[in-house]
């Protein structure tokens, strides 16, 4: 499986649930928005090759809604796409009166 194929899935599953969606970078937009990126892989190799290669990554997720539904919508389209993950961090961003949430993710 290439490498757009194990990631490709996470950017359309995340859209479904909110709208401003973006890989990498966001334009200036107000919340809520999300921001997801690969970062990196764990392998495994034999012989020189890679066998095997598990894609890691991070989801972002911006809002002012306290108890926002997108926060379970986002964590049930994780189960659903069988990634491993976990909420890495939840914080109120003082500058930008937003609550932001990171998710940290790894694909097969």
């Amino acid at each position: 499986m290439t490498l757009r194929q194990k990631i490709e899935p996470i950017g359309k599953a995340y859209s479904k649930i909110i709208e401003n969606c973006y890989h990498y970078w966001r334009p200036k937009l107000p919340a809520p928005f999300l921001v997801w990126t690969e970062d990196g892989d764990n392998a495994a190799w034999a012989d020189d090759q890679m066998i095997e290669q598990a894609i890691t990554g991070t989801t972002d997720y911006f809002t002012q809604e306290e108890f926002d539904p997108a926060v379970d919508a986002i964590q049930d389209a994780n189960n659903g796409l069988g990634l491993a993950w976990r909420l890495n961090s939840v914080q109120y961003e003082d500058t930008t009166d937003l609550i932001h949430y990171e998710w940290s993710w790894e694909v097969r």
